[in-house]
């Protein structure tokens, strides 16, 4: 499997997770609100922040009928006026990537449409993360692969074919650093849906990175992500659920984006390898709390120690109960006290 670099960034086997905190279109075109989410995924240790550049002309036709998920929840007249009321001011983005860089975080956008790529390439981002939506439009991704920068690829709805299609014409404009993220598409999806275990199938299949795109409201199922092998994990987040807006619904609110982060180091940190050893933690308690040959009553020097003599119990350091057999019947080299630990030197 080869690694992708964001930067000095290692993305991949071996590496630490990355994480990716959504803010998307949850700034509500209000400056200090997107400043306020850097500040948020700063505080949750995250490793990147995103945002998203599209513009509601490039986006949608007028003539788009609503998305179930937004039935009876929208105040616009349309889907495009809702994205017309939504967009990032790209004026923005500039303020934005420094704000993000001076609280160490990895600044990305996902685009949507050309001029997008023009204005993050300006911007020096390390990286493109693109939407689900867009795995079928070819020559978009050609031209983000011309950039030669990693590209993050989401795969919701998409078969292996449409999977295979994206990364061959990525492949083409001799671009190699893709990842891949699995992503059940809904807002949120249900959990019956998120099919993980397709996590293995991804991995397998294209030797790429593989990541999750959360939409469900759990901290936990990133960590369960991450003991199937992910390497990124992206999470919508928001300063506040109530607030209005087609996204802030579904996303984790400021402790809820920390606990899970916090989910997805101890996970990757509890994995370990897949050899079996003693840590050094365990070593005082393997020597005093496993059980060996104990002395149940005086036994005299000359002895032969019988059956009645002993008794298995803690410490462990003495002659492990394996060996009871091979004790019994020996003499004792020296006098021996009740509640002695019997070592192979006292017999």
């Amino acid at each position: 499997m080869k690694n992708i670099s964001l930067g000095n960034r290692k993305i991949g086997k071996n590496q630490p997770v990355f994480v990716i905190a959504e803010a998307g279109a949850n700034h509500d075109r209000n400056l200090n609100q997107a400043k306020k989410l850097i500040e948020i995924a700063a505080d949750a240790e995250a490793d990147a922040v995103k945002f998203q550049t599209y513009s509601a002309e490039t986006l949608y036709s007028k003539k788009t009928t609503t998305p179930d998920y937004l039935e009876g929840k929208m105040e616009q007249e349309s889907v495009w006026q809702m994205i017309k009321n939504i967009e990032l001011p790209r004026e923005w983005q500039g303020e934005l990537a420094d704000y993000s860089r001076s609280h160490d975080l990895i600044f990305l956008s996902t685009p949507f449409d050309y001029q997008a790529i023009e204005e993050l390439e300006a911007l020096n981002v390390l990286a493109y993360k693109i939407a689900s939506f867009e795995i079928v439009d070819l020559p978009f991704l050609k031209k983000l692969a011309r950039t030669k920068k990693p590209i993050i690829l989401s795969t919701g709805m998409a078969s292996m074919g449409d999977i295979e299609d994206a990364i061959n014409a990525i492949h083409e404009e001799k671009n190699n650093e893709i990842a891949l993220l699995h992503c059940a598409i809904n807002y949120p999806p249900p959990f019956k849906d998120l099919n993980l275990n397709a996590i293995k199938t991804l991995k397998k299949a294209f030797q790429l990175p593989v990541g999750y795109s959360d939409h469900t409201m759990s901290t936990t199922i990133p960590a369960v992500c991450v003991a199937l092998g992910v390497s990124i994990i992206e999470k919508h987040y928001t300063i506040d659920r109530s607030l209005k807006g087609p996204d802030h619904k579904f996303a984790l609110q400021p402790l809820e984006l920390k606990e899970m982060v916090k989910n997805i180091r101890e996970t990757e940190m509890s994995l370990g390898s897949s050899i079996k050893f003693m840590p050094n933690s365990e070593k005082n308690l393997y020597t005093l709390a496993r059980r060996s040959i104990i002395a149940a009553r005086h036994i005299p020097k000359g002895k032969s120690i019988q059956k009645e003599d002993i008794v298995i119990k803690r410490p462990g350091y003495g002659i492990s109960p394996k060996f009871l057999d091979i004790v019994i019947g020996r003499p004792a080299r020296t006098d021996i006290e009740e509640d002695d630990v019997i070592t192979w030197d006292l017999i």
